[in-house]
């Protein structure tokens, strides 16, 4: 019985580390329901297509990032809330149902929507990396291989797509949309020797603009849309424009991203500690020891996914004994 049950935890805690990103996001509050986790990690940032994109190596620390792009429906919420202005072409029929993404929106605007939701725009590394998946360097958020069925650009609907559309052409991540529909904006500003000299760690981008013709300085935007051509797609592609310009707005939205919880190394020890005891109580089917042991471990280390499912378990245990 006792070797069942500590199978059946083993098997269990198995279950939940591969499906982190799904666990996490249950425990998020209501309007973060819909976002993925990143966790901390190097990849290759750039690429060999364009000069201002050289290959560099970047480290992130773990962070959320939308699901989605923001669609029409949240934009709304946002704008009643708060008496923020409509963006443009709100009332176009082409572009306006609750289900696709909101257009027409000038950084200043989706800076605004985020800091509401209590989140913020992604670096324009965070974007990348979350294009690019686990791999590490993909071309496309699916792979390396262009595939008109996995995105919407180059006109070939004639319309934005529900924020949910092109199931087959997530990143690695399982993250939508991050080649076509809409350019999205990041915090960044853009610089075209930025790369040269970015940091490795963290990189929040350049410490103010580039200043195309005087027309002031530029920021980030990344992932093509459904009007832009093929060779927008690509994972490192860097575009750009005025933060409180929506010119080209038929095809300017954004999503959110927000920093997750940093565990310094002595509370995730401790965490360890107390889960592997967790682990030996359960085992043992000493429940309440079980219990008392993985709540410290989650007080050292409260959005550990791991150790929530496993108090999930025991928990079910407890009331089938």
């Amino acid at each position: 019985m006792r070797s069942q049950t500590f199978l059946q935890v083993v098997s269990g805690v198995a279950i939940s580390v591969g499906a982190i990103s799904l666990a996490a996001a249950t425990n998020l509050p209501t309007t973060d329901k819909d976002m993925v986790l990143i966790p901390k990690g190097e990849f290759t940032m750039g690429s060999n297509e364009h000069s201002d994109e050289p290959k560099h190596q970047v480290v992130l620390d773990s962070y959320w990032i939308d699901k989605y792009e923001t669609s029409n429906a949240r934009y709304r919420e946002f704008m009643k809330s708060t008496s923020h202005p409509a963006p443009a072409y709100w009332d176009d029929p082409r572009l306006s149902k609750p289900n696709q993404p909101v257009v027409g929106v000038s950084w200043t605007d989706a800076n605004a929507f985020c800091k509401w939701e209590g989140k913020r725009l992604p670096t324009e590394a965070e974007w990348e990396r979350a294009a690019k998946g686990p791999d590490g360097d993909r071309h496309y958020p699916w792979g390396h291989s262009l595939d008109p069925k996995k995105a919407n650009y180059g006109q070939n609907v004639g319309r934005t797509m529900p924020v949910d559309s092109y199931s087959e052409g997530v990143s690695g991540y399982g993250i939508y949309n991050m080649a076509g529909n809409v350019f999205e904006w990041v915090d960044d500003w853009y610089d075209p020797t930025y790369y040269k000299q970015s940091l490795a760690l963290n990189p929040k981008g350049a410490e103010q603009g580039y200043n195309f013709a005087h027309q002031g300085p530029v920021k980030v935007l990344r992932g093509g849309s459904w009007l832009a051509p093929e060779t927008s797609l690509h994972t490192s592609h860097r575009f750009w424009n005025q933060p409180d310009n929506n010119s080209y707005g038929v095809g300017l939205g954004f999503r959110c991203a927000k920093s997750a919880q940093i565990i310094t190394d002595e509370a995730m020890q401790e965490g360890r500690d107390a889960f592997i005891r967790a682990l030996v109580a359960m085992g043992a089917e000493k429940h309440a020891e079980a219990l008392t042991a993985i709540e410290k471990a989650l007080t050292a280390d409260p959005a550990n996914q791991e150790y929530v499912a496993t108090r999930e378990l025991i928990k079910k245990s407890m009331k089938t004994k």
